[in-house]
């Protein structure tokens, strides 16, 4: 057979699938010519997405800063490469462009009950339902990410154990902190707070994702069980 002969990415393995291959092993794993394969899609009938792409880059000695100078007319001389995929190519290197011209954004840490309590009250305080939400931590305590993980009624929300962990599972969060309001403006934590932080942080611990506090918000303060001696 000749080893040159061409095969479609239809017909690669899972492995070599460029975006089966960045669902599986992260994008960092993915060359340049995958990246850009996964851009345009397809190739042509002599050539596949990836193929085009490493020619792409060979005609560019594999410089991404000279790849994002070409026009779209420049791109369009490629065979495969039409007016849309060529602008796909120059849109998301001028995103990559951006981001680096950005400066870098400093995550917050968070170092008191009171902290959580300022960033979190003007979400939360004076709304006239009740949300439970999670303040996912990197091993800095800095915040990576928070989320509304439930809203009800006046008088609870619903909690789901395995959404909290998954979320933190996704972002590589090591900690995290659970917040809900009490819009009756109480600062007593129910049976079923108490149950609920305990059940959280039983399931924490054994995924190693440290549940740090749960503060209770309301209009004018907040509870927090650290901070009263319940953890």
């Amino acid at each position: 057979m000749d080893e040159n002969a061409f095969f479609p990415i239809t017909n690669w393995s899972e492995d070599d699938k460029p975006r089966e291959k960045l669902m599986l092993k992260g994008k960092s794993a993915l060359s340049d010519a995958e990246l850009i394969a996964i851009l345009i899609g397809s190739g042509s009938r002599s050539e596949s997405a990836v193929d085009l792409s490493r020619r792409i880059l060979k005609s560019v000695d594999n410089n991404l800063n000279a790849l994002g100078k070409l026009s779209i007319s420049q791109l369009m001389n490629f065979k495969g490469i039409g007016e849309a995929k060529a602008i796909s190519i120059i849109a998301a290197l001028e995103l990559g462009r951006r981001r680096r011209s950005e400066d870098a954004v400093e995550l917050i840490k968070i170092t008191s009950s009171k902290m959580i309590f300022e960033i979190m009250q003007p979400m939360i305080g004076e709304l006239p339902h009740e949300e439970f939400w999670i303040i996912y931590l990197n091993n800095s305590n800095k915040i990576l990410s928070k989320l509304q993980l439930s809203k009800g009624g006046i008088t609870g929300t619903l909690v789901d154990v395995r959404i909290v962990f998954k979320n933190a599972l996704e972002i590589g969060a090591t900690a995290l902190i659970l917040c809900h309001n009490h819009p009756s403006g109480t600062l007593v934590p129910s049976d079923a707070d108490k149950q609920i932080t305990k059940k959280l942080k039983t399931a924490g611990d054994s995924l190693e994702v440290k549940v740090l506090d749960h503060l209770i918000v309301t209009e004018f303060g907040y509870f927090s069980f650290v901070d009263e001696g319940i953890f």
